[in-house]
């Protein structure tokens, strides 16, 4: 018989966000595989759960785990906060998991981003969870410009390093729509900003903390910006007077572009007209 894989949630701030089911199945698995095991060592000596830990990240190899269920070993397996393969390694674990038909158990428990959306005050009927943006801002623009048209609410993970930068692009690209950020949830600090994407900027000083970003979907009452084609932000600064190498300058750094790849697509639109 192979083992189970447990899928245990986590405190996603308070100690006492963990379910008694969750403190009970980390007490009897065989091991707990762990994101971080600084992190989850800290929580286990909280409950007093002495349990063999293995890292299990983006880094490493989920064959080991595998090999260990394959065994009869029972493992939980445990993300630093909240519920594991939501924006976390364990997906990956989760699939290798099932291709080996291997049990796989979840262990309900807190999460961040359904927190964050029913204390919104924003629609919770319909929504989509999108996790973290891309670190590329070229990459970001076009997540951005894809989910511009979606009607349900949308909700978005953000460190505090790339919250400003991420809203002032959110308000290009949606336009003003209303906004609620929460930080620290379920933390002493726990806090929630409602306002819209306009006048946000302006009420976050120095943020700090983890932070989940939950946006008013798409309406007929909001005007949302058309995305912008950086061949069409080329062609109005030439209509406007500036010279072929500065308007390809700027438009490679408003989009994150490289030069090169700007000068070869304006001379294949050259070519083409």
């Amino acid at each position: 018989m192979t083992g189970i894989l447990y899928l245990v949630a986590t405190p996603i701030g308070n100690l006492e966000d963990i379910t008694f089911r969750a403190v009970r199945i980390l007490r009897e698995v065989d091991i707990i595989a762990a994101e971080d095991t600084r992190h989850t060592r800290k929580l286990l000596a909280h409950f007093e759960i002495h349990k063999p830990l293995i890292r299990y990240d983006e880094f490493v190899d989920g064959a080991k785990i595998i090999e260990l269920l394959q065994e009869g070993k029972n493992i939980a397996c445990v993300s630093d906060a909240g519920l594991p393969a939501i924006s976390d390694p364990g997906a990956d674990l989760v699939k290798l998991a099932v291709e080996k038909n291997i049990q796989v158990c979840p262990i309900p428990g807190a999460n961040a981003a359904l927190s964050a959306l029913i204390c919104s005050a924003l629609d919770t009927t319909k929504f989509t969870f999108a996790g973290f943006l891309p670190k590329s801002a070229k990459n970001r623009l076009e997540v951005l410009n894809e989910l511009s048209t979606h009607k349900e609410t949308l909700i978005f993970y953000e460190a505090p390093h790339r919250i400003k930068k991420i809203l002032e692009e959110m308000q290009k690209v949606f336009g003003n729509r209303k906004i609620c950020i929460a930080r620290e949830l379920t933390k002493i600090h726990e806090e929630f900003i409602r306002a819209d994407l306009n006048s946000l900027a302006e009420k976050l000083d120095e943020p700090r903390g983890e932070f989940v970003i939950v946006i008013e979907g798409c309406n007929a009452e909001i005007e949302t910006p058309a995305p912008e084609n950086f061949l069409d932000a080329y062609q109005k600064l030439i209509s406007e007077g500036a010279d072929k190498k500065s308007a390809i300058r700027e438009v490679a750094q408003k989009f994150n572009l490289s030069r090169r790849e700007v000068y070869n697509a304006v001379v294949d639109l050259e070519n083409n007209l």
